[in-house]
């Protein structure tokens, strides 16, 4: 990968790290947040016989975590298109 200036590849990385821990701060929201913090809340709530809070500590965060798995490959790559660096 190579920038243009050095400027590009601060702005390209400024805007990657702020990408990665966005997400990272959407995922520990719904592990802890969803899986610990209210899960007493949340076990109010039946989701395909289980209770929700039980559900997100045990398979919800996953998903949520593949998810943002494809959230952030798709504007990862719009990012390198952004500051010219994609893959040929």
């Amino acid at each position: 990968m190579s920038f243009e200036n050095n400027d590009k590849a601060a702005g390209y990385w400024r805007e990657n790290l702020r990408l990665v821990l966005s997400l990272l701060a959407i995922w520990a929201a719904v592990s802890f947040g969803c899986g610990i913090l209210l899960v007493d809340v949340l076990n109010e709530i039946t989701f395909m016989g289980f209770k929700l809070g039980f559900w997100f500590a045990q398979q919800g965060a996953m998903y949520v975590f593949v998810a943002l798995i494809f959230v952030y490959v798709a504007k990862a790559n719009a990012l390198d298109k952004k500051y010219n660096v994609q893959e040929d």
